[in-house]
């Protein structure tokens, strides 16, 4: 029996994780208590966690655990960052002391960022194989968080660790308050009467690959690589390039009424390479995995804020 336990399970990519998790027959383990990221008795929360999780799993089972943590995005601080980062090495801490984990063998999803760690490269199609090409301290913050992973997996050789590098994912649900979310930020303004801000060029290139198929693909291949110990990387993602212009055309299409844009630029803007297409090469899925239309994925962005507007105006 494989029993699975997602740190931050209430955000975008963990919630989709434990519904895949749920839906393929494998037991999710939930903390007694919600964890305060932001307050210094997170790792003693974490510490009591891993224990927790440890007795939850049993004797002669395997175990998982899926990393979707984390509160940083391209514009997060550097002590923000450096936080995320501790929490991290903490947990990875707890795990290699928990004896009892120690005897199973187990297996790591690491949830990191395809678009950010490759910003730089002028590589027409990314792979695994392309050299790492870092811009920002978010990108170099992830690398050494899967630096991390490795020095983790020399620690405790029972273990496999899937760095998935996610393209830019999307979903209902995305939270508010960071400044990342591109579609749901169009569905909450068209939904409000609000002009919709871009501060890059309307022919960005980016891959839009929906919450629920990320989390399947990345469940899918960590049951691949059981019982292979090391890290091994996987790019998630669509594999399908789409310009911000034809997300706009989408949104139109299904929204009946055309979003107001309004193009300009900003600090952030230097940020984002204008170019980004990606096809995985490492860690073959062998099931088959559905993937859901950029139409299908609007229109529930959509229908999400518009339900939640509706409920924030009762």
């Amino acid at each position: 029996m494989i029993t699975a336990w997602v740190i931050g399970g209430n955000g975008l990519l963990g919630s989709a994780l434990q519904r895949v998790l749920r839906r393929r027959g494998i037991r999710v383990f939930e903390p007694d208590e919600r964890f305060c990221w932001e307050s210094e008795g997170v790792i003693a929360q974490l510490e009591a966690a891993v224990k927790a999780f440890s007795a939850f799993v049993g004797s002669g089972n395997r175990w998982q655990i899926y990393w979707a943590a984390g509160v940083g995005t391209m514009s997060s601080t550097e002590v923000e960052l450096n936080t995320e980062t501790r929490t991290l090495s903490a947990v990875l801490d707890f795990i290699t002391t928990e004896q009892d984990l120690a005897m199973e063998s187990g297996g790591v999803a690491f949830a990191s960022s395809a678009g950010a760690i490759y910003a730089g490269s002028t590589e027409d199609i990314i792979t695994e194989n392309t050299p790492v090409a870092p811009t920002t301290d978010y990108a170099n913050e992830k690398l050494r968080q899967e630096d991390l992973l490795d020095t983790f997996v020399k620690n405790k050789g029972k273990v496999s660790v899937l760095c998935a590098r996610i393209s830019t994912l999307y979903g209902p649900g995305q939270a508010t308050g960071k400044r990342q979310g591109l579609l749901a930020h169009i569905a909450r303004c068209i939904i409000r009467n609000q002009a919709v801000h871009i501060y890059v060029p309307l022919d960005t290139i980016r891959d839009y690959i929906a919450a629920d198929d990320a989390a399947t693909m990345i469940v899918v291949a960590l049951c691949t690589l059981k019982e292979k110990p090391g890290v091994f990387t996987k790019i998630i993602a669509s594999e399908k390039p789409t310009t911000i212009a034809e997300i706009v055309s989408v949104y139109k299409r299904v929204a009946r009424r055309s979003p107001k844009i309004v193009a300009s630029a900003s600090k952030l803007s230097t940020l984002y390479t204008r170019r980004i297409q990606f096809c995985s090469s490492s860690v073959p899925i062998i099931e088959s995995c559905s993937k859901t239309s950029l139409l299908v994925g609007v229109a529930q962005v959509l229908a999400a804020e518009r339900a939640s507007f509706t409920r924030s105006t009762l």
